[in-house]
């Protein structure tokens, strides 16, 4: 076979599918591995469930209460104790 025959048998081009499966493997990890390490490239620092460790104790706080992680009376008994100890 030659010419157009080789290239419908698929024999001439088997070793794209295993290059195209390890470039699509190192671009999957690259990315997961951005997620993984913080990398601002992927992070959202707008996202309100994401709690970085710039926010204070209030913050915290109010985004925990906001995503229904605690309970009113929880909410308030902690934000009185931050309220003290700030004081």
């Amino acid at each position: 076979m030659t010419g157009h025959e080789a290239f419908l048998s698929g024999w001439g081009w088997w070793w794209i599918f295993p290059v195209a499966m390890m470039v699509l493997c190192f671009l999957m990890m690259r990315r997961r591995i951005g997620c993984m390490t913080g990398s601002p490239r992927y992070r959202n620092d707008r996202d309100p469930r994401v709690i970085s460790s710039s926010d204070s104790a209030m913050d915290i706080l109010d985004k925990r209460y906001a995503l229904g992680e605690i309970g009113k009376a929880e909410y308030e008994e902690k934000k009185t104790t931050i309220a003290r100890s700030d004081g």
